[in-house]
């Protein structure tokens, strides 16, 4: 159903990149699922999500609580996703499978451009999320803008076509 963006981060850090990303997904009306792959990171983030955007609010809540299923933005270590998301991120190296893609209307893997593990580790799931014929793109902040370097367009007979 949806396709993997990648977003390959170079000059930006995850904390400055992953607002403007949920900024996004909230304003087609999506709710979110962020996945990391550690509770720790999870806490700082939801307590950096309270700070920025200065002129805004970003809606969000830790996994866990009373009230994930209302939550237009659920952080999350698990593979549930208790909110109903239409749009997973993925960040730290967090698990995804590429037959829970179908799933979302969209998916985001974000990964640190300046750690060659996690460079290694975005190719290796690129191969698997386009081997399972879904559509994804590869989004690099190289020259300071975001820039489309690549496209995989989804196979047809398969989960995203």
């Amino acid at each position: 159903m949806g396709d993997v963006f990648f977003y390959h981060l170079t000059r930006s850090t995850l904390e400055q990149t992953l607002p403007m990303l949920l900024e996004r997904a909230l304003g087609r009306a999506w709710r979110v699922c962020v996945r990391g792959a550690d509770a720790a990171r999870l806490e700082w983030l939801d307590r950096r999500l309270w700070e920025v955007p200065e002129e805004g609010f970003l809606p969000h809540g830790l996994a866990g609580g009373p009230h994930d299923a209302d939550q237009p933005v659920l952080l999350t270590t698990g593979q549930e996703v208790a909110n109903g998301a239409a749009c997973l991120v993925v960040i730290d190296g967090a698990p995804l499978d590429p037959a829970e893609v179908a799933d979302f209307d969209r998916v985001c893997v974000v990964f640190d451009g300046n750690d060659p593990r996690a460079v290694e580790d975005a190719r290796g799931l690129w191969r698997r999320v386009t081997g399972a014929g879904h559509g994804a793109q590869y989004w690099s902040e190289e020259t300071g803008r975001w820039q489309k370097k690549a496209e995989a367009a989804p196979r047809g007979g398969g989960p995203s076509g």
